[in-house]
């Protein structure tokens, strides 16, 4: 039986061949076929889901509800000490320097990343600003985004905080963080379909293994995770209600 694994599309592209080559590994250690195959939206990975063509996928926090709730998917394991937290930035040069500055009619930069768009637009909040004169400018890339701030083309823009700390120093030099998230609570996770549920104890014990082996070590150096460690059931279900509890 051959299987398809893909993963979320917010991943830096410098990963794409750690992908490839984690996906190689776990074939011929499960010794089973998994085709790897990547999507360029969220919207092709929404598409890929409905027609039931996942079998294993690394996940953001927003679609684990849906895969775990509606189609049946159960976690296997997360990366450890690697929480999603998200960052609201705007241009150095501008004259906000709180959420509070900002009037109504901003122009919002984002990706499509909906945990990271969920958790930027909480942390607006405070800023009381009606939501029918927002602006949402849609980029590719979080390097897009700072484009667009620093040209002054959008008031601010949502970041995962782990890729605006990995842009150069002359574009960090150029922005201005006015509010980091600490949830510490939100993740990625693998995941693993129905027809894979027999499969999870030993993808476990393989993960877990990873970090003794040099080429183990290797593989997970190329994807920017230190270590995986196991998420049960219970847990996918407590950070699902509290990204449900966040949302309303």
């Amino acid at each position: 039986m051959s299987y398809n694994f893909t993963v979320s599309p917010d991943f830096k592209p410098d990963l794409i061949s750690g992908w490839f080559v984690f996906n190689t590994w776990l074939q011929k250690q499960l010794d089973s076929n998994i085709h790897l195959e990547l999507h360029n939206s969220f919207k092709e990975l929404s598409n890929a889901i409905d027609k039931q063509t996942v079998d294993l996928v690394y996940s953001n926090p927003h679609d684990i509800s849906r895969l775990v709730r509606d189609e049946g998917f159960l976690p296997v394991a997360k990366p450890k000490s690697k929480p999603d937290e998200a960052i609201i930035a705007t241009s150095a040069e501008s004259n906000v320097n709180s959420i509070e500055d900002l009037s109504s009619a901003i122009s919002i930069a984002q990706t499509d990343a909906p945990d990271v768009n969920t958790i930027g637009m909480i942390m607006l909040e405070p800023a009381d600003l009606a939501k029918d004169e927002l602006q949402f400018i849609d980029c590719a890339t979080y390097v897009v985004i700072a484009k667009h701030l620093i040209s002054g083309d959008a008031e601010v823009g949502f970041f995962l905080a782990e890729a605006f700390n990995e842009l150069s120093g002359l574009v960090q030099k150029q922005l201005k963080p006015l509010i980091s998230s600490k949830i510490h609570m939100i993740h990625h996770a693998l995941l693993v379909g129905p027809k894979m549920h027999d499969m999870i104890e030993p993808i476990q014990k393989l993960l877990l293994n990873m970090h003794q082996e040099e080429k183990g070590r290797k593989i997970l150096s190329d994807l920017d995770i230190a270590d995986w460690e196991i998420m049960d059931y219970e847990e996918a279900e407590f950070m699902i209600d509290l990204m449900d509890t966040l949302v309303t």
